[in-house]
């Protein structure tokens, strides 16, 4: 891969708050409020997944900006109140308060991410997302996830295609076909391609709801898929302005080993920290570490 090529291509985390990764990515004594300062250094992207919560305040928006550097990009779930509560109907006043809260990230924010239930199917919602799609404003990109299966259909892909809205490649395949090439109904629809390594969500919780897992390694590797992703977007790189590309730790089990990972098949390295750095009991020995990939 050509360094234009590789430009293209931004790589990071769904979310970076986890307990999990103290002692594994973070440094063991870092303090949780230094954390996206720490992961900015090693990861040119991110996806928010707090924003899908609640709106953030206008304090936590701006301290965000100013713990990374200008190089840096953010991706922000758009929230559950607008997609998952008003399934987007009548939604205009949620939309516009979220929209001038997350102004202050300017020109750090890439991309919305508009995640629909299951439930919200083209037999109910086809009009709603029309609708929705044309009160979108102008100033922002916006990225939409389907995970019904209706939705994969060619008019779709002309309606997104017609708002600039990226259809976004999600794999969500469970973990006893993680040995097998995902099939998708994969179509591009605007100047970016956005993609995202859930994984199996049951991996997550039993059915009482507890965690089964701690992502702090990789606990099972997702190789033909990876290769699989891999070819998939270099195939499309000539024809496309950008490419991000968000992990989720139940793809694997710890998604910045995945991201290094998905990087090394698109033939470019994504460093991490050493094991020296992560089990650092002195924060202060992270200033020698300072501004290492601000040049990224």
């Amino acid at each position: 891969m050509n360094l234009t090529d590789q430009q293209k291509i931004r790589i990071g985390a769904c979310a970076w708050s986890f307990p999990e990764w103290r002692g594994r990515f973070y440094p063991a004594e870092l303090p949780d409020s230094e954390w996206l300062e720490f992961y900015a250094r090693y990861f040119p992207a991110v996806e928010i997944d707090s924003t899908f919560y609640s709106v953030p305040a206008e304090n936590a928006v701006r301290r965000w900006v100013e713990l990374t550097p200008a190089s840096f990009r953010f991706s922000c779930k758009l929230p559950r109140e607008i997609t998952h509560v008003c399934r987007l109907r009548d939604c205009s006043t949620e939309l516009n308060a979220f929209l001038r809260a997350i102004e202050p990230l300017e020109s750090k924010l890439q991309v919305v991410l508009i995640q629909l239930p299951p439930s919200f199917t083209p037999k109910d919602g086809r009009q709603i997302l029309r609708k929705f799609l044309v009160q979108l404003p102008k100033g922002f990109r916006f990225a939409i996830e389907f995970r019904h299966p209706g939705w994969h259909r060619p008019q779709i892909i002309r309606l997104l295609e017609q708002h600039r809205a990226c259809w976004v490649w999600a794999d969500t395949s469970p973990l006893n076909e993680r040995n097998l090439a995902p099939f998708e109904f994969l179509p591009t629809t605007t100047d970016f391609i956005y993609l995202r390594l859930l994984g199996d969500y049951s991996t997550k919780y039993d059915p009482d709801g507890q965690h089964i897992h701690r992502y702090g390694k990789l606990l099972w590797k997702r190789e033909a898929a990876l290769e699989s992703w891999a070819l998939k977007l270099e195939r499309h790189l000539d024809e496309t302005r950008s490419v991000w590309g968000f992990v989720n730790n139940h793809f694997e089990g710890f998604s910045p080993e995945t991201c290094q990972r998905l990087a090394q098949r698109l033939g470019f390295d994504l460093p991490l920290p050493s094991a020296e750095e992560t089990a650092s009991a002195d924060p202060g020995q992270l200033d020698l570490f300072a501004g290492k990939d601000d040049a990224t």
